[in-house]
């Protein structure tokens, strides 16, 4: 009775084929059992006895620093209590940090001297050149009011010469500060940029050096000083409420005073210098050459004061120019009248050793208010070479004119054309599509008897 018991609830069928071999692990049943290496059991046996062994001594915080390789012999890692770091890390485990950090701490410095490097030059061309502005123009900065250099308390941003006001010089990226000036007589404002090399990111720096040594469309990076100074040209009425009706125009050209390195570049880029003769003068030295459209503004634009300050300035000049043209070539009439403008394109100088020609450059308006009314006959060719630009712009706004036109009249026609054949039966679709195909064919066949 109680094998039949068990029979029902298969006690007796397991132990019968559990005592049966099976025949899909008849190729594994000759291979013997995997044992553990010597070393491998020994290190292990040995770290089982002495973690079980009473006598055995806690390890300190430090203790892991004596073993370089830490947990590395292959060992189970122990479990111990959450504080106790040290006894579950090494070395070996900050390999990457270790490698990281002094790299990041090294990127990091040098961001922040080439960050303020730049900063202390820009302070440094201020400090020079602001008093000069400051007796020029009755608002310099971006304060909306006259500001004084040394007003603002020392903070060691720059040592040893007069602290900038931030009003007066903004930052607009690392490498990159601006000012603008206002209130003078015969200018409307000016706009002051200097560019600076991108010391805080040297891998930038290289590269762009790098692709300007090998394509020509990557310009060279350069530290620079770009001075943009637009005179009111008889304009004051509508800039400036309540000024006076004093006549501050004068008669429009292109004229400029180029070292010769930056000659090619400057015509290729600019659409007005490319309006320009080039002409060497007597009067100027012999790095530096006149672009002019006239040969009588030449004259009467070179002044001695002019042409000394040139001189001093040595060949830290890359251009001075007057234009009253656009710097790309225009695309409609109105860009064929911009504001008339005075530039200045110096090499970047903390201390130069002369501002004499900075400060020509801020009282040129003066001079062009005075003395650039030119004879007629003097002003007829380069009027002409405006008027014949302006002429190209207006064929080409008529063509373009005419063109909407005829689209215009061709959609009109396929409505009408699509309206008719609408309102028609199929036959009389069919004899209106014959017409058509015979009208196409007679008007193929009298371009051909033309042609031959």
């Amino acid at each position: 009775m109680a094998d039949f018991v068990k029979g029902l609830f298969g006690g007796a069928k397991q132990s019968v084929l559990s005592a049966v071999p099976s025949d899909d692990f008849a190729d594994f049943a000759s291979a013997p059992a995997p044992t553990a290496p010597s070393h491998a059991a020994t290190s292990l046996a040995s770290a089982l006895s002495g973690a079980a062994s009473p006598t055995a001594a806690p390890r300190s915080p430090f203790s892991f620093f004596n073993n370089p390789a830490g947990f590395s012999t292959g060992l189970p890692r122990p479990y111990t209590k959450w504080y106790r770091v040290w006894e579950r890390v090494s070395l070996a485990d900050f390999y990457q940090e270790m490698f990281m950090l002094p790299l990041l701490a090294i990127v990091i410095a040098i961001n922040l001297w080439g960050t303020r490097t730049n900063r202390n030059k820009a302070k440094a061309w201020a400090s020079t050149h602001l008093p000069m502005l400051e007796s020029e123009f009755a608002v310099v900065g971006y304060a909306g009011k006259s500001s004084r250099v040394g007003d603002a308390p020392a903070s060691g941003g720059l040592a040893g010469s007069t602290e900038v006001p931030e009003t007066m010089l903004r930052e607009k990226s690392k490498h990159e500060f601006l000012t603008y000036c206002t209130g003078r007589q015969n200018t409307a404002w000016l706009d002051v940029r200097l560019t600076l090399y991108k010391r805080y990111n040297p891998f930038t720096w290289f590269g762009e050096t790098a692709l300007s040594f090998f394509f020509d469309s990557f310009p060279t990076p350069e530290e620079r000083i770009e001075a943009n100074l637009y005179p009111f040209d008889g304009r004051e009425k509508s800039l400036v409420p309540g000024a006076s009706g004093k006549d501050s125009a004068f008669d429009g050209y292109v004229f400029a005073i180029v070292h010769k390195d930056k000659m090619k570049g400057l015509r290729q880029d600019r659409y007005d210098i490319s309006l320009t003769t080039t002409k060497d003068h007597p009067k100027l030295p012999e790095w530096a050459t006149v672009m002019s459209e006239s040969s009588e503004i030449t004259e009467a634009m070179l002044t001695d004061e002019l042409v000394k300050a040139v001189k001093d300035t040595g060949e830290d000049l890359e251009a001075l120019i007057i234009s009253d043209q656009p710097l790309e070539a225009p695309k409609t009439l109105d860009d064929t009248t911009p504001p008339k403008r005075i530039t200045l394109a110096l090499r970047f100088n903390p201390k130069p050793p002369s501002t004499s020609l900075f400060a020509v450059f801020l009282r040129l308006p003066d001079h062009l208010a005075s003395t650039a009314h030119f004879r007629p006959e003097a002003m007829r060719k380069i009027r002409a070479t405006r008027e014949d630009e302006q002429k190209k712009l207006r064929r080409g706004v008529e063509d373009e004119k005419s063109e909407e036109r005829r689209l215009q009249s061709e959609k009109g026609k396929r409505e009408e054309r699509e309206r008719k054949l609408s309102k028609m039966s199929a036959v009389e679709q069919k004899k209106f599509l014959d017409k058509e195909r015979e009208g196409e064919m007679r008007k193929r066949e009298k371009k051909q008897t033309k042609r031959g």
